[in-house]
């Protein structure tokens, strides 16, 4: 029997996104969070994110630091923290676990538990019954939405960062690693956004130029109203459609959000912008999902 089902497949077609339950079991969850508590307790902190600015030249060194560590991450694990989370001497101010934001794009290439995950029988059954004929990872993340201080994620499209010709062929899988609720900051989508195009992208700026990346177009602006929540239970999958809106609130509760999220893409008939942030490299080609 399938994972997915007819109706799951409409849904997400009509609506942009679908929430599936008991993708993962509870000791699976528990098992990529604790092999990533193993990763970020032996971390080194990139010294750009430890900077203490005294001048503006510390501070245009600190913001270039940090942009040249994201725009090449895309082939590593990387560790991209929260606001105020180090103090003058670039001390940890909170516990080190709880510093975290996301830890980035690479993990499904280099960590066997995740690379397990990605590419499990019922994950490459969703591309199938999808009906995509030669899907390839993109990214994966892990993300932390630490209790109290995980941060809004406003309103976007993953194509603004992750472009296509011609559209509609990046789908995002994003693994509920803990239960995602309305309090501690699930996944809200406007229903059927996928249908409308995009406005904005972010892009790479000409070579030897500041800042890497910059943004063209605008982002639209949403009513509020519009926005359904998709909570998800620990184990479950929310399927996203390149294009549809979503955002996540911060998340004020005493609950973390822990997820783990990857993205995919039909390559066939599917040319990847040479202008997105991520690109393929010769030490990471984009991995194709199906395995033989």
């Amino acid at each position: 029997m399938d994972f997915m089902t007819d109706q799951d497949v409409q849904k997400y077609k009509e609506d942009g996104y679908v929430v599936l339950e008991g993708l993962l079991t509870y000791q699976e969850c528990d098992e990529l969070r604790q092999r990533m508590a193993e990763i970020v307790d032996r971390m080194d902190v990139p010294e750009h994110c430890r900077t203490t600015f005294s001048t503006y030249h510390d501070e245009q060194l600190k913001t270039q630091g940090n942009a040249d560590y994201f725009i090449t991450s895309g082939d590593k694990i990387r560790f991209f923290f929260e606001k105020g989370v180090f103090g003058d001497k670039g001390e940890f101010v909170v516990p080190k676990q709880q510093s975290l934001n996301k830890v980035g794009h690479a993990l499904h290439a280099y960590e066997p538990l995740y690379k397990n995950i990605t590419h499990s029988p019922k994950v490459q059954g969703i591309a199938k019954k999808l009906g995509l004929v030669n899907p390839v990872i993109l990214q994966s993340m892990y993300i932390f939405k630490q209790p109290g201080i995980g941060g809004e994620v406003t309103p976007h499209q993953d194509a603004t960062f992750l472009y296509t010709e011609p559209l509609g062929r990046v789908m995002g899988l994003w693994i509920a690693l803990e239960d995602a609720t309305v309090n501690n900051g699930c996944l809200w989508f406007i229903p059927g956004s996928q249908n409308s195009g995009i406005s904005r992208r972010m892009v790479r700026t000409l070579k030897g130029t500041f800042p890497l990346t910059d943004f063209t177009g605008r982002e639209r602006t949403y009513n509020e109203e519009t926005f359904v929540a998709a909570p998800v239970k620990k184990g479950g999958v929310v399927l996203i459609h390149g294009e549809v809106v979503h955002r996540s609130a911060e998340n004020t509760s005493e609950d973390s959000r822990h997820v783990y999220t990857f993205h995919i893409m039909e390559a066939l008939d599917t040319r990847w912008s040479p202008d997105n942030w991520l690109q393929p490299t010769e030490e990471l080609p984009f991995p194709p999902l199906y395995t033989k």
